[in-house]
């Protein structure tokens, strides 16, 4: 009797939270955390890409580790890289511990793409892209959501904007400065609505958010914790 009682309340939570969740407002929420970190939410399923980082690491943006206690339960985390700007595994284990969730990288990127086979109207296809260290490869990979019919690439790292220019009517493309750059040297096209221009030194912020002023749909990434909606 008990465990049907707890069966019932459990089925009837899941409905509350279902009807009352953010997915109702049929939109996808893109926060950022900082460098390439992003947090991504339709009110169900929870995502953080290249985050948690090393605060600080290379210089790059610092964050509160007050952020950490705000991780949902049960994220999934997507890493493009395990450099310390984009991934700290001290942060990533502690925080699996005490709030379980799914962590994805260059390590399992066979089951990353099988996420769609989980997760409603869900896609994710994986593009081994180009990163060097100090002149050193290292292996790094760049990717494609299709959540909801809405296209957004993660670049990451990557220099070549060859991988994203093959891809077609992008919603949002998350790129550092430098792939925006790289392209019109090249006379490479970019097919896409809007770019979040992202993974910027501190010093770098004022260069470049006047560089986009004139430029719509190029938008830079500078306050850590805003928010981009995509309505669906």
């Amino acid at each position: 009797m008990k465990r049907t009682f707890k069966k019932i309340f459990f089925t009837l939570t899941l409905s509350l939270v279902g009807t009352l969740g953010f997915s109702q407002t049929n939109e996808i929420k893109i926060e950022f955390m900082g460098n390439c970190g992003l947090y991504m939410t339709d009110g169900t399923t929870n995502f953080y890409i290249d985050f948690p980082y090393k605060s600080g690491a290379y210089n790059y943006m610092k964050f509160d580790e007050t952020e950490l206690d705000s991780i949902k339960e049960n994220s999934i985390f997507i890493f493009t890289h395990k450099h310390a700007d984009h991934y700290s595994k001290k942060h990533l284990k502690k925080i699996l511990k005490e709030k379980n969730g799914q962590k994805f990288g260059v390590s399992n990127i066979s089951d990353l793409e099988k996420l769609g086979e989980t997760i409603e109207d869900f896609d994710i296809k994986a593009f081994k892209t180009k990163h060097t260290f100090f002149g050193i490869p290292f292996r790094h990979y760049s990717y494609l959501i299709t959540w909801h019919n809405k296209k957004i690439y993660l670049s990451g790292d990557t220099t070549n904007p060859e991988t994203i220019s093959k891809i077609k009517n992008i919603d949002w493309a998350f790129v550092p400065y430098w792939i925006l750059s790289n392209s019109k040297e090249m006379e490479i096209q970019i097919d896409a609505k809007m770019f979040g221009i992202y993974h910027l030194y501190p010093e770098q912020i004022p260069s470049v958010k006047k560089d986009c002023e004139t430029i719509e749909k190029y938008h830079p990434m500078i306050e850590q914790g805003e928010l981009i909606t995509i309505a669906l």
